[in-house]
């Protein structure tokens, strides 16, 4: 009868409880305990594995740099910008339910793109959809999605994406195309999606380099609004990864 019931949790789709169902008939234990102990157990591993495997199928969905980035992992060394309590506070807060956006500056190799990694992976931790972009790339990406006619299903998808990561801000010139679309994107999230920007260009340097004084008064009143600003500082941790901690920096 055991086997039976097991198979036709299977069948059902319950791996979680038929799992659990065969390990505790191999612990000798678990015949002490309760009916209902039991059942509560069965269903708890049941709640657990559906948690682990949609957290992994978003994560797989985000594309992220590093997706091995946890906020754990975070590196909490004097002279950074942020430290450790008022980072993992950001992490923990409600800036994803709220539609906030997360913005990250400082130079070239202090670890913006690993932090933004390590924050949208906790953030499919939690059930949410996440999606990481390249702005250097975009340019080339759109030209492919509009080839394939799939460039407005792609922004309902984007509009959707509860935490979106706009990595290398700033870091190439805009181009007509790309300009209009990161508009597109914004605004479909203002106050609604949060978006996770880092960039190594200081934000008071963004106006100029979207370009179009009008489109970019409005874009940057959408994402500005409701920003956590973080500055990272300090040396470069491209050299400090050569000796092996967890952390790996952004491009």
């Amino acid at each position: 009868m055991l086997h039976q019931t097991i198979a036709q949790l299977r069948e059902l789709k319950l791996m979680g409880m038929a799992d659990a169902l065969q390990r505790q008939s191999e612990q000798a234990a678990s015949s002490e305990l309760a009916f209902e102990q039991r059942l509560a157990l069965l269903v708890q591993q049941e709640c657990d594995y559906r948690h682990q495997r949609r957290s992994a199928r978003l994560l797989q969905q985000a594309r992220l740099k590093y997706p091995q980035a946890a906020i754990e992992d975070f590196d909490s060394r004097p002279g950074r910008g942020i430290e450790r309590t008022h980072f993992l506070s950001l992490a923990l807060g409600e800036w994803v339910q709220a539609g906030q956006t997360l913005i990250l500056t400082g130079a070239t190799g202090c670890g913006k793109t690993w932090l933004s990694c390590a924050l949208a992976q906790y953030a499919c931790r939690q059930g949410h959809s996440a999606r990481y972009l390249r702005v250097p790339r975009l340019a080339e990406e759109l030209r492919t999605l509009r080839a394939a006619g799939s460039y407005t299903k792609w922004l309902a998808q984007l509009a959707k994406t509860q935490v979106l990561v706009l990595d290398d801000w700033g870091l190439v010139g805009l181009d007509a195309l790309t300009r209009e679309t990161l508009m597109e994107i914004i605004d479909d999230r203002a106050a609604t999606r949060a978006t996770l920007i880092s960039s190594q260009l200081p934000i008071e340097h963004w106006h100029a380099w979207i370009g179009e004084p009008a489109l970019a008064d409005a874009l940057l009143d959408r994402l500005l609004a409701q920003a956590h600003r973080i500055v990272l500082k300090g040396e470069s941790m491209r050299a400090a990864t050569q000796s092996g901690p967890p952390e790996l920096p952004d491009a």
